[in-house]
């Protein structure tokens, strides 16, 4: 549960999708085939799991077309495995598309996908709910934000691949994947047991970084942005890799570089396995 605002992403995705145009058309062939951090996948296997968004929000929710069944079942772990599918089906077909062709795809369908999202009303139920922060339905501010995540993180998985992460960085677009991405944390500690008024301090350093606040209550863990009780444990983590531990792709032996925890250590032990993605 959150006591925090609504946030509105809608406006950067012309930005985000600015940056992808000028990235992608100056990658050489090289880079084309460049692992990335995302296991078993190149950077032109990231950028055509980006098309992937683009069309699959079209077909799906513009257009109610899903062109396959489901999942087998309502679970966690079920869904995941449907989405994986769909996602190695995907790049598996689009390795006969050359980097220019999925460039001018992605180009091409990227200002469209836009269009239709703005024109949702933000308040209203979305057609998929934000699995990853434990909700059953979402209002589409929040499954917009979530695209915005996806469409951020998958981004600069390419942009560490070839040496060019700083634009992603710069606070106006990198504030907004963290607010969206720490809304998990009331979900993933929601087995972690607390004394009520007992309070978790999570501050996220450098260039969009903010400090966030969960509160034990009656009722659950509540995220803030003031405490409601007493801070008994301080969370800091370096905002240069937090995308990376929210996305699955900072290992915990690494994670613990760039951790500090203080006070209670047992209730800041969650923070290493927080993930803003469905895996």
């Amino acid at each position: 549960m959150t006591a925090l605002a609504p946030l509105h992403t809608i406006h950067l995705f012309p930005v985000l999708d600015q940056h992808l145009g000028e990235l992608l058309r100056s990658l050489t062939p090289a880079d084309w085939e460049r692992p990335t951090v995302a296991p078993k996948w190149r950077v032109r296997d990231v950028a055509l799991h980006l098309l992937d968004v683009n069309l699959r929000t079209l077909s799906m929710l513009r257009d109610g077309h899903y062109g396959s069944p489901g999942p087998s079942g309502d679970s966690y772990a079920e869904i995941v495995a449907y989405l994986n599918r769909l996602n190695a089906e995907w790049v598996m077909v689009g390795q006969r598309l050359s980097p220019q062709v999925i460039t001018w795809l992605l180009e091409l369908s990227g200002p469209t996908c836009h269009t239709f999202l703005s024109q949702l009303d933000p308040l209203a139920p979305a057609t998929f709910a934000v699995g990853w922060a434990g909700d059953t339905v979402s209002p589409n501010w929040f499954h917009i934000a979530r695209d915005y995540t996806e469409k951020w993180h998958h981004q600069q998985q390419i942009r560490q691949a070839v040496g060019q992460e700083a634009p992603l960085l710069q606070a106006e677009l990198y504030q907004p994947f963290l607010a969206t991405s720490v809304r998990a944390l009331p979900h993933h500690y929601r087995h972690i047991a607390a004394e009520p008024g007992q309070v978790v301090q999570v501050t996220i350093t450098g260039s969009g970084g903010d400090t966030w606040y969960l509160n034990q209550e009656a009722t659950g863990w509540i995220l803030t942005q003031e405490p409601v009780g007493e801070v008994v444990t301080k969370i800091t983590l370096e905002g240069a890799v937090a995308w990376r531990l929210f996305t699955k792709s900072l290992p915990r032996p690494q994670a613990q570089r760039h951790i500090q925890i203080a006070g209670e250590q047992r209730l800041g032990e969650p923070i290493f396995d927080l993930l803003a993605v469905m895996a």
